[in-house]
């Protein structure tokens, strides 16, 4: 029997269950690997790893003795399939990338998976620029981090530009400046771009920021406090001021990086809470003896997971695109720690080491985390309640058969029908889902400048083509269980159209229109074939719709002006093939304008770095064809 098939009795009956699991059995060995659970639909209940297949998998057939996840889960199989590896440390590492690639119900799930912000201080120049990094560190240079969030790497940076006057401009803006920018006005830059500052000069307030970052800032502030004192006897007063300044910007940084561990120099402190089903994973990151800030994370969990099994999972997702530090400090053990620091140790290219501390100033961070986890948790919970309620008194007020899961919010946005987006938002049970949005570039060469109408049809025509193609038996939760509409009588009869002719108008639609004076609170409220109505004034689920709505708004707003600055800086040379950004700016740097490269002759073009004699023949011949 093949190891992806699906048992079946003598007479074809497809078997489910244990009984399906236990025919698996004959077919394993002892051999290390991953399996995965599918129902009779063929999608993915469950990925589990294995140090012995067959030792593993033989657990499941047992008909009873499991918890009612488990036995439900036992319960969906229908067919099993199996990746045998080397060794159980790649198996974990196969098992958590299926898990982050295929979702499936029953694995703890961590949802949250943005990388995060560092500061990269850069090795490229004679002259290095500091600047917020996020992504793969491809660029050449030192990184530091990471942070917790784009909120505190940007306060950092500010105090750091502050302290030490390093350049924050582009490569490009830098060799074309002639006089200091505003940075240098307002103290927040050397001006190394006009030799306002020596490179020897320079390098060495490189060398301050870098001691700081790693830590060493006694050290560096000790030095400022000495130079200040120096000026200060010279009466170099102006200098001394500036020096006093860059020390009080980096008290500035170690005051909002809060509690600062004497005997902890890098580690990642990560706490669990566990309440009425829910989870709440709190990680605090400690680089160069410095808290660099926190994040919460919510992973999707069962009702019956123990504390191992979610944490085990959570550092398996959480560190698979990310650079472990040396220490990771847990609230709670977990099953297969020897395991989990193989994996980092493999991935980091050094020893990384996992710890549950039961006393001294590593216990103290790991109460401080769960302290945290707890509390964040708890309002979660409270916002969740309050979100449950106001679903249920908007599936009152719209006649709704059921309270929504998913709610889709429709805006457009342009200027005079120029740049025209349309912005799709979602919010559920846990409010808005960020990770849902959705924008719409409006196509219709046909449309007439300005057509709302248009734009909602060709908006919404395009959404349910692609929930059609994706979705066809609405299995996956991609499908609105509600719309609402930014409009009145004639956007509901728009979209009643498309939503007739792809056979989805049993979806509940509401189109909301400003109401008299166009003014908030006085919405009136649209649906097909019936009569507008409106929400008194005070109601709690008015409220609710209109930060939907304002939220949809803020959206396609967003989008539209992203989009009408990018069309702001486009030039001819965007459609010249072969030019990338790179040459682009060459170019510019070289002629000055694009109207001027399209006058240049081949031997201009072919002075220009980077570009060759065929990229010249091509850029000539773009802008000379035809004539």
């Amino acid at each position: 029997m093949p190891q992806d098939g699906r048992s079946t009795l003598e007479d074809n009956v497809p078997l489910t269950g244990h009984l399906c699991i236990q025919a698996y059995l004959k077919t394993l060995d002892g051999s290390p690997g991953v399996y995965r659970m599918l129902d009779a639909e063929s999608r993915v209940l469950y990925v589990g790893k294995a140090r012995n297949l067959r030792a593993r998998v033989s657990n499941y057939a047992r008909p009873s003795g499991h918890s009612s996840r488990i036995t439900r889960m036992i319960r969906e199989t229908a067919s099993m399939m199996f990746l045998t590896t080397r060794t159980e440390t790649e198996a974990l590492l196969l098992e958590q990338n299926l898990i982050k690639q295929l979702k499936p119900r029953y694995n703890v799930l961590l949802r949250d998976d943005k990388s995060f912000p560092n500061i990269l201080v850069t090795a490229d120049h004679m002259f290095p620029m500091i600047r917020k990094h996020r992504g793969a560190k491809k660029d050449k240079g030192k990184y530091y981090g990471p942070f917790a969030s784009a909120g505190a790497v940007n306060r950092t940076l500010n105090q750091l530009q502050k302290a030490f006057l390093l350049r924050n401009c582009s490569d490009s803006m830098f060799e074309t400046r002639t006089r200091p920018c505003l940075q240098y006005q307002i103290k927040r830059c050397s001006a190394p771009c006009v030799d306002k500052i020596s490179q020897n000069e320079y390098a060495e307030t490189v060398k301050d920021a870098e001691r700081f970052l790693t830590g060493r800032s006694t050290q560096v502030q000790a030095q400022l406090a000495k130079h200040m004192a120096e000026a200060s006897a010279a009466m170099e007063f102006e200098r001394a001021a500036a020096l006093r300044d860059r020390i009080r910007a980096m008290t500035s940084v170690q005051s909002t990086q809060g509690i600062n561990p004497r005997t902890v120099a890098e580690a990642d402190v990560i706490a669990l809470h566990l309440e009425g089903g829910q989870a709440c994973v709190q990680v605090f990151f400690i680089r160069a003896n410095q808290n660099w800030g926190n994040r919460d994370f919510y992973p999707r969990i069962g009702p019956d997971v123990e504390t191992a099994e979610v944490l085990e999972a959570f550092l398996g997702q959480f560190y698979d695109n990310k650079e472990p530090p040396r220490l990771l400090l847990l609230s709670h053990p977990i099953e297969n720690q020897d395991l989990m620091e193989d994996a980092l140790s493999g991935k980091l290219g050094r020893k990384v080491e996992i710890s549950i501390p039961q006393r001294g100033e590593k216990a103290e961070l790991i109460e401080g985390a769960a302290r945290n986890a707890r509390e964040s948790l708890a309002r979660r919970m409270a916002e969740s309640a309050t979100q449950s309620k106001l679903l249920r008194g908007l599936a009152d007020a719209f006649d709704l058969d059921t309270p929504p899961r998913r709610i889709e919010v429709y805006d457009n946005s342009h200027i005079q029908g120029t740049n025209a987006v349309g912005g799709m938002i979602v919010a559920g049970p846990e409010g808005f889902e960020k990770g849902q949005y959705r924008k719409f570039n409006i196509r219709g060469d046909d449309l007439t400048p300005g057509d709302d109408f248009g734009m909602m049809k060709e908006v919404l025509t395009r959404r349910f083509k692609r929930l059609h193609k994706e979705d066809p038996e609405r299995t996956k939760g991609m499908w609105p269980d509600l719309l609402l509409i930014d409009g009145g009588a004639g956007q509901v009869s728009a979209v009643a159209e498309i939503m007739v002719e792809y056979g989805v108008e049993d979806i509940p639609m509401i189109g909301v229109a400003k109401g008299l004076d166009r003014d908030a609170g006085k919405e009136e409220f649209h649906r097909t074939g019936q009569r507008p109505f409106a929400l008194r004034h005070n109601d709690p689920v008015l409220y609710f719709v209109q930060r939907l709505r304002d939220e949809a708004h803020r959206f396609a707003i967003g989008t539209h002006r992203a989009k009408r600055s990018k069309a702001v800086g486009a030039t001819p040379l965007d459609d010249v093939p072969g030019v990338g950004a790179a040459r682009k700016r060459a170019l510019l740097a070289h002629f000055g304008s694009a109207k001027a490269v399209g006058r240049a002759n081949m031997a201009d073009l072919t002075a220009v770095d980077g570009v060759s004699e065929a990229l010249a023949e091509r850029i000539y011949a773009f802008f000379h064809e035809g004539g």
